[in-house]
């Protein structure tokens, strides 16, 4: 079991039952999945995307999935059927060591960081966070990157409202600015 998935179970549960919201064990906010994102231009070569996606299968530990556009926009000259990104769904133990290794290898890594935005929820109780590029995660050498890419990871709770989902972010680690 990851130490992450440790400290959620002996101390974020304790924790935000005590605050008397929670009444049933069950119904205290937990982590359900985190989706890591990484969108290209259209006008990408075929070569360029499978690097990105096998970046994002070394960060991961997971096959990265090639998403396509469903609709045509002229102009972004999309065509539907285009590659335009890659993606990985983590959940259960995966997830667990993703964020272990995000929280204290690769955020410390980002120049002048003081934290994530807190303000990054959207209304359900889901965090995103954007990154501006993949090598600040150690499993990624730099110098055998060809294009330096951002991506977007979400983080999905079973929290009710973006209060709850902070403040079990903040139990387990994630460094929020101004807190």
């Amino acid at each position: 079991m990851s130490k992450l998935k440790e400290k959620y179970l002996k101390e974020v549960v304790p924790a935000l039952k005590k605050t008397g919201k929670y009444a049933n064990p069950m119904d205290v906010p937990k982590l359900t999945k985190v989706v890591i994102n990484m969108g290209v231009k259209a006008d990408v070569e075929r070569d360029a995307l499978k690097a990105l996606a096998d970046d994002l299968a070394k960060i991961t530990g997971q096959k990265a999935v090639i998403t396509k556009a469903t609709k045509s926009i002229a102009n972004f000259k999309l065509r539907e059927g285009m590659a335009i990104g890659a993606k990985v769904t983590l959940r259960g133990e995966r997830m667990y060591l993703f964020l272990e290794r995000m929280i204290h290898a690769a955020l410390p890594r980002i120049r002048d960081f003081r934290g994530v935005s807190p303000k990054a929820f959207d209304g359900r109780g889901n965090y995103t966070l954007g990154l501006k590029e993949q090598t600040i995660f150690p499993e990624i050498q730099p110098d055998q990157v060809k294009r330096t890419q951002g991506m977007d990871i979400t983080m999905v709770t079973t929290a009710k409202t973006n209060d709850d989902a902070r403040e079990l972010l903040k139990l387990m680690g994630i460094p929020f600015a101004g807190a």
